[in-house]
């Protein structure tokens, strides 16, 4: 089984490589919505076959061999609860955090090539203590934002008519195995167009809202034509503001191309990169990301991929290519959340070693996922295999941040989500703290990051994450039990 490197390398995934089922290298379909696919025959995806293959995966490529789990494969009904137990021993070490998984090639092509998903187009996060259910974004032209449904909307109940409508926290309350989050993603109903729900929300100005939305077909955009990339003002200062909400999509690249020439134009040389709900994505969108970090160094390392031993002669080295709109940045805050993984980690990561203590990370510790997958496809039953395959490391050879980058970025500052403000607001905590943090105002560092020449309290920032009540870490996003592959790579997206 031989990889084939294509352009479409994944993050959640960090780079992509296919292979057929009879063996042969065929990389996916690179059109719109995927390609159909022949009828399988029973045998052929079966669920023994299925898991022969995953199991051929696994012992040429997983990246950890000496953590794989001998298991019986009978005594599994389905393919990812057979991979969680042969890769157990890795997630104990905290190495997979269910990074390995199956998925449907031609979902997540199509999500790939053109945003394509299907749903309300809001990413939902919850506040466990509290039981609250809060929209953290709503993207354009969806369902969910026409219907009223934008940040720091809270849903208070669903519905399937106005009759039955269940409060949020009563299915927070609920228990077993399809309680608590379970019951919520539950209660939203599949990720098809059509379905239909009720919802009753507040919005953030305080009125209540009840709603019928119904689920539609749509395509994200990577970049905000709302707040996806502003030019800040802080004093006589112009600070590059860049909201990436996901590197999944091929077209994200063209979009941060088109950002850093409004950049480049206004002589910006001091980035807010805001991350905080970036799952990962295309590697390809996160070398461009770079390369247009990187006026003065091209042809020096950008990252590194390392394989297992036995598949080092595939090691690579990724190195600064020239873009037309490049800057060279003096100074870059990101702001990140635990939902922040792989990509949005490898890019700043990747900005280590040439920015230094003039780096910092803002907000709350990332995910920590510096392993990426390789998509291995049986094309005849429409399944890809994701397999942790490889580590990413910058130039310094730097990448032991399994438990988040606030333990190697070399500054770090606290702040709160403050939902009560829009995305690219100077006066958002997590936008403000980054502000003081490239005006040379102290902050609070991130426990247990390293904190170097950032010590001191910020009213403003402190002040707003206590107003907003949410301190970011409370909040995660709501994922079912087996998220479709665009919640993979953006998690709460519904």
């Amino acid at each position: 089984m031989k990889p084939a490197r294509t352009v479409l390398s994944l993050v959640l995934a960090l780079q992509l490589a296919a292979c057929g089922g009879g063996g042969g290298s065929s990389p996916p379909p690179t059109g719109g919505g995927g390609t159909p696919t022949p009828t399988p025959t029973p045998s052929a995806c079966s669920l023994s076959a299925q898991q022969d293959f995953a199991d051929q995966v696994l012992n040429e490529w997983y990246l950890f061999p000496d953590l794989l789990a001998a298991a019986n494969k009978s005594a599994f009904s389905n393919l990812d609860d057979y991979l969680d137990a042969r890769v157990a021993p890795a997630r104990a070490a905290n190495r997979d955090r269910f990074f390995t998984f199956s998925t449907s090639i031609a979902q997540e092509n199509a999500l790939i090539n053109s945003g394509s998903s299907a749903g309300f187009g809001v990413r939902l996060f919850y506040d466990t203590p509290n039981r609250r259910l809060l929209v953290v974004e709503a993207y354009e032209g969806t369902p969910g934002l026409a219907a009223g449904l934008d940040r720091g909307a809270e849903i208070t109940a669903i519905g399937t008519t106005s009759a039955n409508l269940q409060s949020v926290s009563s299915l927070f309350a609920t228990t077993g195995a399809n309680g608590g989050a379970q019951a919520v993603a539950n209660a939203l109903g599949p990720a098809t167009a059509g379905t239909t729900r009720v919802l009753r929300f507040t919005q953030p100005g305080g009125a209540v809202v009840e709603r019928t939305v119904t689920k539609a077909d749509y395509s994200m955009t990577p970049v905000s034509s709302r707040y996806g990339a502003l030019v800040l003002t802080d004093g006589a200062r112009k600070i590059g503001y860049i909201n990436l909400r996901t590197f999944i999509i091929a077209d994200a690249s063209n979009q941060l191309r088109s950002a850093f020439a409004t950049f480049s134009a206004q002589g910006v040389t001091e980035l807010i990169i805001d991350l905080r709900y970036n799952g990962g994505g295309l590697v390809s969108v996160a070398d461009v990301f770079g390369d247009l970090m990187g006026a003065g160094r091209v042809g020096q390392v950008w990252s590194r991929e390392i394989l297992r031993p036995s598949k080092s002669a595939q090691n690579e080295t990724r190195l600064f290519r020239s873009e037309v709109n490049a800057i060279a940045p003096t100074k870059v805050a990101v702001i990140t959340t635990e939902a922040s993984a792989s990509a949005s980690e490898l890019v700043t990561n990747s900005l280590i070693p040439y920015l230094g203590n003039n780096l910092a990370l803002v907000g709350a510790n990332s995910f920590g996922k510096p392993v990426g997958q390789f998509g291995f496809d049986r094309p005849e039953c429409d399944l890809r295999v994701r397999a942790v395959a490889f580590q990413t490391v910058n130039a310094n050879n730097q990448g032991e941040y399994f438990t988040g980058l606030a333990s190697v970025v070399p500054n770090t500052c606290r702040a709160g989500d403050d939902l009560t403000r829009p995305l690219g607001d100077p006066r958002e905590a997590s936008i403000a703290a980054a502000l003081d943090f490239l005006a040379g105002r102290a902050c609070t560092p991130i426990a247990g990051g390293a904190g170097n020449a950032v010590s001191a309290a910020s009213g403003t920032t402190e002040a707003q994450s206590a107003r907003v009540g949410l301190d970011l870490p409370a909040l995660q996003p709501l994922q079912p039990r087996r998220p479709m592959p665009a919640q993979h790579e953006l998690p709460g997206l519904y």
